[in-house]
């Protein structure tokens, strides 16, 4: 049961981070908002490792790697994605990055050696072609000034950048680093390296914003960093990494129907077939092929035995 809990709440937390980013969009400057939510959430973290007495000493090789982690994790992928949200509805947004696992299995393959099996081939082009689907009449209508192309192109950037970021949490778990210390190096290296931008360009830290700006932030900073990934990680200690991800292909039904209700998001034919098209590709990839080959293939009648007497 308990299990089952952080599932759900994992899922509606983080399907429901695609909407709370609308509201983050327009008053603040979207660097700026990153360096907010990222440096409560850093606070979050450090309050929670230290209250833990979690070991946070590591040599300069790992700080390096935690600043990766920072760009590509906490920063870079992000800022990439509010931009792309200024283009898209929160629920193309979230269809789009849900191709992050197809990005990490291929990867995988390329920084850690591990092999692909055949059914990711066919999952990452359903993926894509759901992806083509759903912005068909763009792409139809070709033009590089096209809003909903361009944040398509963001979103997919910031997803392929995630993607590296996942690679570096990789090797950081492989040299025994605990996640919940290197995730709060990140999100404080993220917020001092946000903050140094910001101290060199033209925004201000200090911003007048709507009290929907500010619950938004707090949201996406306590429930959507902090409390999600707490409740991912032990999802990820309790029934393992292949069951856990199956919360990326879930949450994107949270966001399109979050999207429905509050963003006037318009089903046509196409962003079903597209919708159904990448849910079941990413199903496909995370699902091992013997289960496939089981949901396929017929129960065969076993022979029945006689109890008669033979003579």
């Amino acid at each position: 049961m308990n299990n089952i809990l952080l599932y759900v709440m994992t899922v509606l937390i983080w399907g429901s981070t695609w909407l709370a980013i609308e509201f983050q969009l327009g008053d603040v400057n979207e660097t700026v908002s990153l360096f907010y939510r990222f440096g409560l959430a850093a606070l979050c973290m450090w309050l929670y490792v230290l209250h833990k007495k979690i070991s946070m000493r590591f040599n300069l090789v790992d700080h390096g790697f935690f600043v990766l982690l920072a760009v590509c994790n906490f920063g870079a992928n992000y800022l990439l994605l509010y931009w792309a949200q200024a283009h898209l509805t929160s629920a193309m947004a979230s269809i789009a990055f849900s191709l992050l696992l197809v990005f990490n299995i291929i990867n995988t393959r390329i920084f850690f050696g591990k092999p692909i099996a055949k059914r990711i081939y066919f999952g990452a082009t359903m993926g894509s072609l759901g992806i083509v689907s759903l912005f068909w009449h763009d792409l139809v209508a070709f033009d590089l000034q096209s809003s909903a192309f361009l944040g398509l192109c963001l979103a997919l950037i910031g997803t392929v950048i995630a993607s590296l970021g996942n690679m570096v949490s990789v090797r950081n778990s492989n040299r025994e680093i605990s996640v919940l210390a290197g995730n709060a190096w990140g999100m404080l290296y993220s917020a001092i390296l946000l903050a140094s931008f910001i101290s060199f360009s033209e925004h201000s830290f200090f911003n007048s914003a709507p009290a929907s700006y500010w619950w938004s932030l707090v949201y996406l900073s306590v429930f959507g960093t902090v409390i999600a990934f707490a409740s991912y990680f032990s999802l990820l200690k309790n029934i393992g990494p292949e069951k856990a991800s199956y919360l990326i292909v879930l949450f994107p039904f949270v966001a399109v129907i979050l999207s429905t209700l509050y963003e006037g998001f318009v089903w046509q034919s196409n962003t079903f077939i597209g919708f159904v098209l990448v849910i079941v590709g990413n199903a496909v990839v995370l699902t091992p092929m013997h289960r496939i080959s089981a949901w396929l293939s017929p129960s065969l009648p076993q022979p029945a035995v006689s109890n008669e007497a033979k003579p």
